[in-house]
């Protein structure tokens, strides 16, 4: 095996244990903090009763046992039946999960639209309008809540001007104003990563000495800095993406009630649903860990330079 085979074998393992130890964390946790049999019985169920239900949702056991027959089910890919929703949780992951990729790819593709632009007009026109512009949207962008925007935004589109539906999913309009809320901070720190980065480049005496050498200034700025300039871009792009589907997506989903993970978990939540909740972030984690290897992967195509 070749040393990138090395690597690939040895990242997944990496990932392997990340997820284990998240997924044992969450175990460990949502035992501590939650009953769900005090939320699927009435108060004035007996103990006898409130005894017979957790024997059968198997809550009477260690937790060491518990956790070793959720590790069984894992292997099978079995995520247990929900204790709110009372059906398997791979249905319903499997039903949730397209809706938050559907959200990440759509906010993440803009927030890339966006930046590229600003990020390459400021670096070209450090100083000036362009650039004191671009800085003020990204900060903007960064300081605004994702929440307050969201709502925002459903006040301005849904409310007053009635150009676009306010919550719920459907077609491509129910699409934009989440995504957009999704979109704009992460727009701001890539432009303002992508401006830095290129200004560095366009410091760098290999751009003096190409330019002086009669090779031209726009070929030298798209072709040669944008390829240094890939590498920190594409890794911030990676970590929009980790911290979209790890978090934001939750706040956004709430806000637009779009029928995601993020949504169904904080309702799992609400509901004392323990399974569902490991369930999710289990599949959350291992989107996580395929994220960081593809970028791992990317890195090194986009620059043969960097080690493995």
């Amino acid at each position: 095996m070749n040393e990138f085979g090395w690597f690939f074998v040895r990242r997944v393992l990496q990932g392997a244990v990340v997820v284990l130890g998240v997924t044992a964390l969450v175990f460990v946790f949502t035992r501590l903090i939650g009953d769900p049999v005090a939320i699927m019985l009435p108060l004035e169920a007996t103990e006898a009763e409130r005894a017979q239900l957790r024997a059968y949702l198997g809550l009477d056991r260690s937790l060491g046992l518990q956790f070793l027959e959720f590790l069984r089910q894992l292997t099978v890919l079995e995520f247990g039946d929900s204790f709110w929703q009372r059906r398997p949780n791979v249905e319903i992951i499997v039903e949730r999960l397209p809706w938050t990729l559907l959200l990440v790819g759509a906010s993440m593709t803009l927030a890339v639209v966006l930046a590229l632009p600003l990020g390459t007009i400021a670096a070209l026109y450090p100083g000036r309008l362009p650039d004191r512009l671009t800085s003020f949207l990204s900060l903007a962008g960064l300081s605004i809540p994702l929440f307050w925007l969201g709502l925002m935004l459903i006040f301005l589109f849904a409310a007053k001007l009635q150009w676009l539906p306010s919550s719920g999913p459907g077609g491509l309009a129910h699409l934009v104003l989440p995504s957009v809320t999704l979109a704009l901070p992460a727009a701001g720190r890539i432009a303002m990563l992508l401006r830095s980065t290129l200004i560095d480049e366009l410091n760098a005496p290999y751009v003096r000495t190409a330019i002086a050498k009669g090779l031209p200034a726009r070929r030298v700025i798209t072709v040669h800095t944008f390829i240094n300039a890939a590498v920190p871009v594409l890794t911030m792009i990676g970590w929009e993406v980790t911290r979209a589907l790890a978090g934001y997506t939750i706040v956004v989903e709430t806000v637009f009630a779009w029928p995601g993970l993020g949504l169904v978990a904080v309702q799992a939540i609400q509901r004392d649903d323990l399974v569902l909740v490991q369930a999710i972030v289990f599949v959350v984690a291992i989107l996580v860990v395929a994220v960081n290897l593809l970028l791992d992967v990317a890195h090194r195509l986009i620059d043969p330079r960097v080690k493995l």
